[in-house]
């Protein structure tokens, strides 16, 4: 299993112009952790929402590279945008699951994924071009080539370790993100 800030912290050091979309809660956290960065596309209260706003990104912007950050529990609340994914086929999408098998922010109980549910081949029925687990922290340098160069729709699961870590929140104010996040795109 996978330490989740060290993965997080890993995928995106020197990460460039890469637009990062981190999904509600945990994923926000670690993304938060590595460095607040205005191309971090923070989402507050918006459950299941992470695949289809980097989808939106990635359809307006097929100039620019995309990472979903994301928990098991926010995929599976969206799962149907791996359809919507697998049917548009944006080349310069990537989503990483950060897979604990519990929805963390609700207490940990266990979600789907604990009794078997197979989110990469789910991906892989969607037609995703690829889609693949990890579970060694020493692939986090070839998930990292994949934010960068690799031709997506792409969809990595990465089984990381069940504990909690202390939360580091960014900034909350929605306006504020919005316009930080387009002023540097616009400006990159």
């Amino acid at each position: 299993m996978i330490d989740r800030r060290d993965f997080v912290k890993q995928l995106l050091v020197d990460r460039g112009d890469l637009l990062v979309v981190p999904g509600l809660g945990s994923a926000t956290y670690d993304v938060a952790a590595a460095g607040d960065h205005p191309l971090n596309f923070y989402m507050w209260g918006a459950m299941g929402g992470a695949a289809m706003i980097g989808l939106g990104l990635a359809l307006a912007r097929p100039d620019r590279r995309i990472a979903v950050l994301t928990g098991d529990g926010d995929m599976l609340m969206g799962i149907g945008s791996l359809a919507t994914i697998g049917v548009k086929q944006p080349r310069n999408l990537v989503i990483v699951v950060l897979d604990n098998a519990h929805y963390g922010e609700t207490g940990m109980q266990p979600s789907a994924t604990k009794s078997g549910i197979d989110l990469v081949a789910m991906a892989l029925a969607c037609r995703f071009k690829q889609a693949r687990a990890v579970s060694r922290i020493e692939e986090a340098a070839d998930v990292r080539r994949l934010l960068r160069i690799g031709d997506g729709p792409i969809l990595i699961s990465a089984r990381i370790k069940e504990d909690e870590v202390p939360r580091v929140l960014p900034i909350r104010d929605g306006h504020v993100i919005k316009q930080r996040f387009i002023e540097a795109l616009n400006s990159t």
